[in-house]
């Protein structure tokens, strides 16, 4: 049995306003993606990472690691069309018959803690199926409907995980616009998803703002 985990990393930075990838911007002098699976490498040594990357960023991150020295070992798999399609292609490297749980994680999200992990982790053996998630604090209002009271809403984070099996069969429908993330996949297959507690630092880094916060927060030395 082996436990296993998708790192999404197909973003191209649009928003950052740059011509680097997001991922791959240094964070407190390390590149953001490296973070990210260093945490997962903090979780266990014995978690099988598979790195989903566009064919065209390969060749720039391989020389990253080059200049990083960076021998965190993975499986590399190509993006696809969308990230339903991405997490199909990391999918297709972890074995028909493998048993165990799998993760799906952004890697543009470095700040994930150790705990969270492990929760999520333990709690898809018995659950099946487990997201991280966040009370949501600032008022909601529906452009149209008004103001929502906030504590029926959640912020959904990564990773998200399954057993093995289920997102294997999950991941064979066919592509929806309504598959925003794992969790819908699994959900529109037939399978429930229970919600455990996530952590207020693990952001995703995709504006330059969130990229001031990243900074602030290794300065702050919370997350690695």
């Amino acid at each position: 049995m082996m436990d296993y985990v998708v790192i999404v990393a197909g973003g191209k930075g649009l928003r950052m306003g740059g011509e680097v990838p997001k991922q791959f911007l240094p964070v407190g002098g390390l590149p953001v993606l490296m973070r990210t699976m260093l945490r997962f490498r903090e979780y266990s040594p014995d978690l099988q990472i598979i790195l989903v990357l566009p064919k065209a960023q390969q060749d720039y991150w391989q020389s990253l690691c080059r200049q990083y020295q960076f021998n965190v070992p993975y499986l590399l798999a190509d993006g696809g069309q969308t990230r339903f399609h991405s997490v199909q292609n990391g999918l297709a490297l972890i074995p028909d018959d493998a048993q165990g749980v799998v993760g799906v994680h952004d890697g543009v999200r470095p700040f994930v803690s150790v705990d969270v992990i492990r929760r999520c982790f333990e709690g898809a053996r018995e659950r099946k199926a487990v997201i991280p998630v966040i009370p949501v604090v600032e008022t909601l209002r529906h452009v149209t409907e008004g103001t929502k009271p906030r504590d029926e809403y959640r912020l959904v984070q990564t990773p998200q995980v399954f057993d093995v099996q289920l997102l294997k069969a999950a991941n064979r429908q066919p592509y929806r616009d309504a598959f925003t993330d794992d969790a819908s996949v699994v959900e529109a297959y037939g399978v429930a998803v229970t919600l455990v507690e996530g952590n207020r630092e693990n952001i995703k880094i995709t504006t330059p703002g969130d990229l001031n916060m990243a900074e602030a927060v290794i300065s702050n030395n919370r997350p690695l």
